[in-house]
């Protein structure tokens, strides 16, 4: 081989290799697209004979969401099977209820029963969801009405009632009548929303009438909760399930959060709604803290629940990815900062909870398996294997998803950093 051709050959292997460089290096763009409205599970199977379903439901139906397209997004993965998961139960749904944080804190706890004594139980979120409103409405009374009364709470609401009142199984309390499919605590809400609005406008301010009047109005829509049931042929009292059945202890729980505005290594008040007893402590780290946690933690067996905004165009209930979009902001700028001007200007909600059960590390990057109670995560049908899952990119987590709940454990070198 001459030298000319050597040199035309070498010219073109660089010339090549830089063409492959220079494709590598050129920068993922994401483009927006507006979708039309199209029915989910959320309208063909939980609303299906609620009344007056088509006249509240049919002014959506023309409006179009934005989200990104995902057509251009082929990196993101297509199964729960690409994940490494621990054991959780099947996701079950919440209904027409807005009840996220008491199922999936009550999933998280369904798996470190499993954890840490290999029990697979199927604990009652509504018991929980009833003591909540019990609570609510006591807090309401105590505040003279300046305590929030709404749907919404916090997953550490669960651990704040298994202390007060204890759990139950599934069996003896699921909170549906006879009959019912799915929940719908729409006319239950406003109902015991309107008598409370009756309450401070009259100074009835009767704490104990108060409580039982919301009790009778969840009695009649949801049922009354046993206060002995049997287990194994003994009969026992809810705060003995937790204790002796379930062997769970309260204590070992913990919620995280990164919040930039406040001080790191102290705990703080998660200043949102759904916190409406303004509970303070919540451990508040840095965020390259609080993502190695999440990252670690899973990649040992432990599961959490997770919570943070759910309303981003990167979010996709019907192809079941969250990621974030390059429109919005690129990986490598999403910091502490972003977080926080997020959650400041009101742009990051308080929307969701859910159970981070897997891990899948791809292209140097983690996603995250996400089982959910909503309904978005329901869109690919029955028949799928991802009915009731999330895949969530590490990004997401980063910038969006404000807080976990995770055993102590898992933060204990973390926790010695605390100065109180």
């Amino acid at each position: 081989m001459d030298r000319t051709m050597k040199k035309a050959m070498y010219l073109a292997l660089v010339g090549g290799l830089m063409l492959v460089n220079v494709q590598a290096q050129t920068p993922r763009r994401d483009v927006l697209e507006a979708r039309p409205y199209k029915p989910g599970f959320f309208d063909k199977d939980i609303m299906k004979g609620v009344e007056q379903f088509e006249e509240k439901q049919a002014p959506q139906k023309q409006k179009s969401v934005f989200k990104f397209d995902i057509g251009k997004f082929g990196w993101y993965p297509k199964s729960v099977d690409e994940f490494t998961t621990w054991w959780k139960n099947q996701p079950v749904s919440q209904g027409n209820s807005s009840t996220c944080w008491s199922y999936s804190t009550t999933s998280y706890f369904e798996t470190e029963v499993y954890r840490q004594s290999k029990q697979e139980v199927k604990i009652s979120e509504m018991y929980t969801a009833y003591w909540e409103y019990v609570e609510k409405a006591r807090g309401f009374v105590k505040q003279r009405g300046q305590s929030l009364f709404d749907e919404g709470s916090e997953g550490n609401a669960v651990v704040r009632i298994y202390k007060m009142y204890g759990a139950v199984p599934l069996e003896v309390y699921s909170g549906l009548l006879p009959g019912q499919q799915y929940h719908s605590h729409e006319k239950m809400v406003s109902e015991m929303k309107a008598y409370l609005q009756s309450v401070k406008s009259t100074n009835a301010w009767n704490e104990e009438e108060v409580v039982s009047t919301v009790k009778s109005i969840m009695n009649h829509y949801m049922g009354e909760p046993p206060v002995k049931f049997s287990v194994n042929g003994r009969e026992i009292s809810p705060k003995q399930y937790l204790t002796e059945v379930l062997k769970l202890n309260m204590d070992d729980y913990i919620d995280l959060t990164s919040i930039m505005a406040k001080p790191y290594w102290s705990k703080v008040e998660y200043e949102v709604p759904d916190n409406w007893w303004h509970d303070s402590t919540y451990y508040n780290v840095p965020l390259d803290d609080y993502m190695t946690v999440v990252k670690q933690a899973i990649r040992k067996g432990y599961t959490m629940m997770i919570g943070g905004d759910v309303s981003e165009p990167g979010f996709d209930p019907w192809n079941q990815v969250a990621v974030v979009p390059t429109f919005d902001i690129p990986s490598e700028y999403i910091d502490e900062s972003a977080r926080m001007i997020r959650f400041a200007n009101g742009s990051t909600t308080d929307d969701h909870g859910m159970h981070l059960v897997g891990y899948l590390e791809k292209d140097g990057k983690d996603w995250f398996l996400v089982k959910d109670s909503g309904s978005g995560s329901r869109n690919c049908g029955k028949e799928s294997k991802n009915f009731g899952f999330y895949f969530i990119h590490e990004d997401y987590v980063k910038l969006k998803m404000m807080g976990i709940l995770v055993h102590r454990d898992q933060v204990k070198d973390l926790l010695k950093k605390f100065r109180s």
